[in-house]
């Protein structure tokens, strides 16, 4: 079958996981066939520094439907799905983690929701095998995150997704934005679901987690809701924060005045320079705002603002010097030259 034609892509980014390569694609390989579907496996090697590389050309030699990306060195997460989404050929597009701890038996379920009418199928690890001090700070930035964002989902750092591939063709993976995908899926207007899945322990090699993960997370955050929520009115971004610390510092302000209007000193005073410094910053954060503004009034496509997602019906056009049926030519003048045309 030729390749546009692939009902379905694995992609699977991968980072010193040699261990885990060989029962994961026989356990995805095992998933696909019984499917019963065209299919390919795309690996993304991340700069590993172990012997993921040659284990990857293994299976890539000894499997056809196996295709495997090199990068020169370790780039991230995001930029390995951004890659990966740039080769994939399936209609349906299955991302999953190469550590063991996804499931790949669970594929079917991400399948049937896509064919249900979702776009993007997100998966939730209700239990989790992992220690304390990594899953509690994730259900705290997973709900800070679905508060902001309004996305219902229950885990967003989960790698095990499906999306439709004209999904994916929309989305724009960098920096560390792979975790708020869904983010910009709905942002877009496409359906995005959860579904329950397995959480096995990890088996071989070590986790890449790390409390910076979460810093980094929430300073994406702070983009993404610019990219999304106040992409178009970057003003309303910046003036909730703006306007609340111009208004205390105005607040201060005021009280200093009427205690120096009774004749009490306040040029000495602490509390004068916080109420000066608050008001400066206020009005530059508001400043901020305006700029971002005019930014966006000025630069901003009309085509960034929207997503088409079908369209129907025939549009005929006119061949050169034919009008409509029941159409009449009216007669146009340019300077002197006036011409006429009758139908």
């Amino acid at each position: 079958m030729p390749i546009d034609e692939l009902e379905l892509s694995i992609l699977v980014p991968v980072y010193n996981e040699a261990g885990s390569l060989p029962q994961l694609h026989q356990e995805i390989t095992s998933t696909c066939a019984q499917l019963g579907r065209s299919y390919e496996i795309v690996y993304v090697d991340d700069g590993s520094r172990d012997d993921s590389a040659a284990v990857l050309d293994q299976l890539a030699d000894a499997d056809p439907h196996c295709f495997v990306l090199h990068f020169r060195r370790n780039f991230g997460k995001s930029p390995a799905l951004a890659a990966g989404f740039e080769h994939v050929r399936g209609a349906i597009v299955v991302t999953l983690d190469a550590d063991l701890q996804d499931d790949p038996s669970l594929i079917p379920i991400f399948l049937e929701r896509i064919e249900a009418g979702a776009d993007v199928v997100s998966g939730w690890k209700q239990k989790r095998n992992d220690p304390l001090e990594k899953t509690l700070p994730s259900r705290l930035f997973n709900a800070v995150v679905r508060k902001l964002t309004g996305v219902e989902l229950r885990d967003f750092n989960s790698g095990f997704k499906a999306y439709r591939s004209e999904c994916i063709r929309e989305l724009r993976v960098y920096g560390g934005f792979h975790r708020y995908l869904p983010v910009f899926a709905h942002d877009r207007g496409f359906k995005v679901e959860e579904v329950v899945v397995q959480h096995r322990a990890r088996q071989h090699g070590q986790s890449k987690f790390g409390s910076r993960r979460y810093i980094d997370g929430l300073l994406d955050l702070t983009t993404v809701l610019l990219l999304t929520r106040f992409r178009t009115q970057p003003l309303h971004f910046f003036g909730v924060p703006g306007l609340f610390v111009l208004c205390a510092g105005l607040l201060i302000l005021t009280y200093l005045t009427v205690l120096w209007c009774l004749g009490e000193p306040v040029g000495t005073r602490p509390l004068l320079t916080l109420g000066v410094l608050l008001t400066i910053t206020g009005v530059q954060i508001l400043c901020v705002g305006l700029v971002a503004e005019v930014v966006v009034r000025t630069t901003l496509g009309r085509k960034e603002v929207f997503a088409i997602r079908s369209t129907r019906g025939e549009r005929s056009v006119p061949a050169a010097g034919q009008l409509p049926s029941g159409a009449q030519r009216v007669s146009s003048q340019v300077g002197p030259h006036v011409e006429h045309t009758r139908e």
